[in-house]
């Protein structure tokens, strides 16, 4: 991973002159334990909101998150940012999130989120629903300001549940069948999880931490112990 870094910075000059939360993840790789226990291990449940679902062209207005350690949600321990989008606003993306132009005149920087965001985060493994979509966006993000892109792991709640539906009849009975809808507030209410808004970063990233609680207590019993095991099934 070192080498990888040096031939990508050309060496750690390169990375001198990066803020130092983004050269902090940029090594990130190097300090990943994949033996670490999942009930040890530290996440972030993080959702945004974004303009539309084209990464070449639309872009992240808010980003929620919560931290976690194994199965405990620390409710206070939370991230909230708006942040200035570098495209136009459209009409259909407004309706869902509800986030308008007037609400994001003073939102912050993309650059100030997104720095704060990953001293947020630190080496944490990242949690959310259809999480691809966030990690990408932030990624794309990360790379157009500073040429590199996001290291941190991550784990899809949709994955998890569908791997617990093919793996494990226990969860199944547990819960009285599974859900079939994929999108995070049918699943939410599946497994009783009280819905009381959508489509708002922070709401959805509990959300979703919620949802991974209930998963990961059924994973040890199916074989899944360590972080490695966690990020091989934990995905879409």
């Amino acid at each position: 991973m070192t080498g990888l870094i040096e031939r990508i910075f050309g060496g750690g000059q390169a990375l001198e002159g990066l803020p130092a939360p983004v050269a902090a993840n940029a090594t990130l790789g190097r300090r990943f334990n994949a033996s670490t226990g999942i009930m040890e291990a530290d996440y972030v449940a993080f959702d945004t909101e974004l303009t539309g679902l084209d990464f070449r062209k639309d872009s992240m207005i808010s980003i929620g998150a919560v931290k976690m350690k194994g199965g405990r949600i620390f409710p206070a321990r939370t991230f909230h940012s708006l942040l200035k989008p570098d495209c136009e606003l459209k009409a259909e993306s407004v309706v869902v999130h509800e986030i308008t132009q007037t609400d994001l005149a003073g939102a912050c920087s993309q650059p100030e989120v997104i720095e704060k965001f990953l001293e947020f985060i630190g080496d944490a493994v990242l949690v959310g629903h259809f999480v691809h979509i966030d990690t990408t966006f932030l990624s794309q993000a990360m790379k157009k300001l500073y040429g590199v892109k996001l290291q941190n792991r991550s784990v899809d709640t949709m994955g998890l549940h569908d791997w617990l539906y093919d793996n494990d009849n226990s969860f199944a009975r547990h819960h009285r069948g599974m859900t079939l809808k994929k999108d995070l507030f049918s699943m939410a209410r599946k497994y009783d999880i009280p819905v009381e808004r959508e489509h708002d970063a922070l709401n959805d990233a509990f959300l979703s931490a919620q949802l991974f609680q209930k998963f990961l207590v059924f994973l040890p019993g199916c074989g899944i112990r360590t972080l490695g095991d966690l990020v091989s099934v934990g995905k879409i």
